[in-house]
């Protein structure tokens, strides 16, 4: 596979389908920001030290893929994604694992400042960026009816992301014997 076409060269990208769009588009612009939400979670992969944590979020950057594949189609055409997508058991799946480390951590009274231990920083700052690739999205108005329902599950499963990424800052904070630092 060739990593450069030069065909970025003056300001444009293909999404998926051959359609050229300016870089600035906010389709663009919304596949950029879960690639690099995609990125901060690789880098809580690399510094984590719990295997479990690193092989779920291993499966959310999966998720993020499809996520950002979806958003880097062509839907000018009215069609309908045809590629591999996540599931409404995604979703699921990230609330178990919300409930499973909540229910371990000790009970949240007041609100806390991003920060903590390095980990749990770093997580936060995800989070943020979670929350930014929210926002984006619903900035994007151009998936048609057809891919309506995935267009739906990915920002149900956006949302419950950045809820999940506020509980493993939480975790790794806890795990660091640090308590919560609060408002």
């Amino acid at each position: 596979m060739k990593i450069y076409t030069k065909g970025g060269d003056k300001g444009t990208t293909s999404l998926i389908g051959g359609k050229r769009v300016g870089k600035s588009d906010s389709q663009v612009e919304v596949y950029g920001q879960i690639d690099e939400l995609n990125a901060w979670i690789g880098l809580l992969v690399a510094e984590s030290g719990f295997p479990d944590v690193c092989r779920f979020l291993t499966d959310i950057q999966r998720d993020l893929f499809k996520i950002g594949g979806f958003y880097s189609f062509d839907f000018s055409e009215g069609k309908s994604y045809p590629y591999p997508f996540v599931e409404a058991a995604s979703v699921e799946r990230l609330e178990k694992e919300i409930d499973r480390m909540q229910a371990a951590l000790p009970e949240l009274k007041a609100f806390i400042l991003p920060g903590g231990c390095p980990l749990a920083a770093r997580t936060h700052v995800a989070r943020t960026v979670c929350r930014r690739v929210e926002r984006c999205m619903d900035d994007f108005g151009g998936i048609p009816e057809a891919a309506h329902f995935q267009g739906s599950l990915a920002k149900a499963y956006i949302n419950r992301l950045s809820d999940y990424l506020f509980v493993l800052a939480r975790f790794f904070q806890h795990q660091s014997g640090l308590a919560d630092v609060l408002l």
